[in-house]
Formats: structure tokens, C-alpha cells, sequence
């Protein structure tokens, strides 16, 4: 066997080890199967390839979070092929909008609620926004935004919003604020440990962790973003709008 493979199984195999890691120290999901799955874009599509849903489903993952929308005139030309193909595998689909702040927050709110039809159908998790950049916005400036879009998303949609983000763009792009510690968090930290660093912004516990920007599992081409659920939001399948309201 070359160096080269090798090097390539290993990077396979740590984000494995680091989950199993993970489940076995975080509350709420040390007891149970973990709640685990990627989050993809157009990115997971070279060529114009489609994921292997079916195949992500059975290598136990339970969920995914696809990118939809960025800025005002952007939709992921995979949003509503890999939507399609999560329901029909039975996997829950988050869908995230990638936060241009210096357009209107009203108006990327509209057009992201627009295009995931309210995203409240079977196997729906909550909208999320994806927040990461400032493009020169002030902290102040930037939270009043984020406030302003989290609060149409949640007029249009009817669901609590999660907020994606990761430690240092919070605590320099946001001041630190803790004035969102009532929205879920997805928090992005690869710190190689078994779970998230210290919380930024007042946060005492994550909803989602994305711990790797580098796994790769069956039916996604190449590396992929990998996530865990923390059980914060209680019953998986209530919150991801996959229960039966007659019963569990």
C-alpha cells in the first residue's frame, strides 16, 4: 500500500473516531443512535453528479441540511433535486440560507421562505440562516440584520429559526452578543475533541455541531461538511417534523 492511500484512509477514518467520541461523551445522544448527517451544496455535485441518497440513509445518517438560497438572486441548482431524492429516502432536509448582509434581510427572508415552501412539510427541520460573513458591516449594525431576518423568517414560516455559525465570526463580527441565545445553535468548531469549544454569544448548549469539513460517507462524491445533533431540541422526529401526530 502507497504513503498516498494511506494518507487518504486515515483522513477518512479520523472523523469516524471523532464521532464515536462525541457520542459517547454528549448528553442526550450517549444512550441512543446517534443523530448524525451532512450538510451539502452544490459543491457535493462535480460534473453535475446527484448524491446517492439511499446510500447516505443506510451508512446511518438520519438528516442533511442543503444549501437553498444566498443573497437575493441566488438558488442552489440542486435545491429541489436533492429535496426530492431526501424525502423519497426517508431523510430529513434542513435548508439554509447564506446571509448576504448588505441587502435587505426582509427581502432575503422573503425569498428564502419562498423557495423552501415555508419548509414545513414531512421530515422539515426549522429554516436556518447562515451566518458568517459581515461585508463590512459594523457589529451593530449586524445585529440589528440578523435580528430584522430572523424575525421575518419566523413570521413566514411559523418555526424558530437555527442560527449556523462558528465561535470566532460571533465573537468578532457579532461583539459577542448574547442577545440570540433563544434561537437553536449549529455551531461549526473542528477542534479535533469530543465536543464543541466554549459557546460563543450566552449559548450554553448547541443543537448541531459540524466537527469536520473533510468526511466522506456513501453516495456523496468527494469530501463533506458531517454533523451531529445534540438532542437539545428533544424528540428528533418531533423537531424535524417526521413524527406521526397519532403516535411515535
Amino acid at each position: 500500500m502507497s504513503i498516498e492511500v494511506k494518507v487518504r484512509r486515515f483522513f477518512r477514518i479520523v472523523p469516524l473516531l471523532l464521532l464515536a467520541t462525541v457520542l459517547a461523551a454528549a448528553p442526550g445522544i450517549a444512550s441512543a443512535a446517534p443523530v448524525q448527517g451532512p450538510d451539502v451544496a452544490s459543491w457535493q455535485h462535480p460534473g453535475g453528479s446527484a448524491i446517492n441518497w439511499f446510500a447516505v440513509r443506510n451508512s446511518g445518517h438520519d438528516f442533511a441540511m442543503v444549501k437553498a438560497t444566498e443573497g437575493l438572486d441566488y438558488i442552489n441548482p440542486y435545491f429541489v433535486q436533492d429535496s426530492l431524492a431526501m424525502r423519497v429516502a426517508g431523510i430529513s432536509r434542513g435548508a439554509y440560507h447564506y446571509a448576504d448582509p448588505t441587502l435587505s434581510p426582509e427581502l432575503q427572508a422573503a425569498f428564502f421562505s419562498t423557495m423552501v415552501l415555508g419548509i414545513n412539510g414531512p421530515g422539515d427541520m426549522p429554516p436556518v440562516l447562515d451566518l458568517e460573513v459581515s461585508n463590512g458591516l459594523s457589529p451593530a449594525a449586524l445585529i440589528n440584520w440578523t435580528h430584522r431576518y430572523l424575525n421575518t423568517v419566523r413570521t413566514l414560516t411559523g418555526r424558530q429559526p437555527i442560527i449556523y455559525t462558528y465561535p470566532h465570526f460571533w465573537q468578532t463580527a457579532m461583539a459577542n452578543t448574547n442577545e440570540f441565545t433563544d434561537y437553536p445553535l449549529w455551531i461549526a468548531d473542528y477542534n479535533g475533541q469530543n465536543a464543541p469549544g466554549p459557546l460563543p454569544g450566552g449559548w450554553n448548549n448547541w443543537t448541531f455541531w459540524q466537527y469536520t469539513s473533510t468526511g466522506r460517507i456513501p453516495g456523496v462524491n468527494g469530501n463533506v461538511d458531517l454533523n451531529v445533533y445534540s438532542g437539545a431540541q428533544g424528540d428528533f422526529a418531533r423537531y424535524s417534523n417526521s413524527a406521526s401526530p397519532f403516535g411515535s
